[in-house]
């Protein structure tokens, strides 16, 4: 009897020691190197694989006592694949937590409005939380890379502000930027106004990258809209400045001359009639709603007054006193 209960505490004592040394590893800050750690989750993981990528983390815990956490909490099938980042002062349960909500460690990129998609992929370039796989492509194989290899790469990319996972792919950063674009785009075009000189959702596209760039005031941009609506009605020439500093490219030191607007290229509007063969940059959703729901003018022409706003005019006497008031007597404009 004496031996029955003397094995007795000793089991009851191992279990209570064994659970106390659980506790204290569970619940103790995860020992690493560093203030933080950088988890990857990658999907499909098994909860093995967790643990491994864990200790591989810069986390100096053992993989096997976390894999036996996930399993005995109940919870390994609940982990969600991600980019994580693991403060010094997280210990075993709450990580496990922690990937169970799907807490990832989320970076924002700003893709503006009126960029190029050169001047994008330099954002995404210096962006040192992603990874940078569409570096060194054409913009060709980019779209290639997503599914689109017989469309322009310009203009196909909604300018918003993109939350990521750190670590993610800034192909998966154009990739939503891609599919929001086919959205606004699809909505604009589903609420344009009937007996526009438009043929397409790609000609609106191409049109709003150009409203896009001439706008200095956002009031303006229905006039702005307005004006090259009523000019591809009766065949002419858009003639607008943006169009040809695209066609420029990296080439353009920032003076337009009037050199540059005979140039042969073909966003010369100024040379050749009609839409240039693509957008001229990423438009947003105002330009895009402006475009296809312009202000109501016989507006031809408008200047810049100098504050941002624009001056417009019906007719080439309008436009010419307009300039002369605004460009070249600025002062007198006051």
């Amino acid at each position: 009897m004496k031996w029955f209960w003397r094995s007795l505490w000793l089991t009851l004592g191992m279990v209570l020691v064994i659970t106390v040394a659980a506790a204290w590893w569970v619940l103790r800050p995860l020992p690493m190197a560093k203030q933080t750690a950088d988890l990857s989750v990658s999907a499909g993981s098994t909860p093995r694989m967790v643990a491994n990528q864990i200790a591989e983390s810069g986390i100096d815990v053992s993989p096997t006592l976390m894999y036996y956490l996930f399993r005995f909490s109940g919870q390994s099938k609940l982990i969600r694949a991600g980019s994580y980042e693991i403060a010094n002062t997280t210990n075993a349960w709450d990580l496990l937590q922690k990937l169970v909500r799907g807490e990832e460690n989320l970076k924002a990129i700003t893709l503006v409005e009126g960029w190029t998609l050169r001047q994008w992929r330099q954002a995404l370039d210096k962006a040192d939380f992603l990874k940078h796989d569409t570096q060194g492509d054409t913009d060709e194989e980019l779209m290639r890379r997503l599914g689109r290899p017989e469309m322009p790469a310009e203009g196909r990319f909604f300018p918003d502000t993109y939350m990521v996972g750190k670590g993610s792919s800034d192909v998966a950063v154009l990739r939503r930027a891609l599919n929001a674009m086919d959205s606004q785009l699809s909505q604009a075009w589903a609420q344009r106004d009937m007996g526009l000189p438009l043929q397409n959702p790609q000609e609106a596209l191409v049109l709003a990258s150009i409203v896009e760039k001439e706008t200095g005031k956002p009031s303006d941009r229905a006039m702005i809209a307005s004006v090259f609506h009523n000019r591809l009605r009766i065949n002419m020439p858009l003639q607008t400045d943006p169009t040809v500093i695209y066609g420029i490219g990296a080439d353009f030191d920032g003076n337009l001359r009037r050199a540059d607007l005979k140039t042969d290229h073909p966003w010369n509007t100024y040379v050749y009639k009609g839409l240039p063969p693509t957008p001229i940059a990423m438009p947003g959703k105002a330009a895009l709603m402006a475009t296809l729901q312009p202000a109501t003018s016989k507006a031809l022409y408008f200047v810049a007054r100098g504050d941002g706003s624009s001056e417009f005019s019906e007719n080439l006497d309008q436009h010419n006193n307009a300039v002369n008031r605004y460009q070249r007597n600025p002062a007198k404009a006051q």
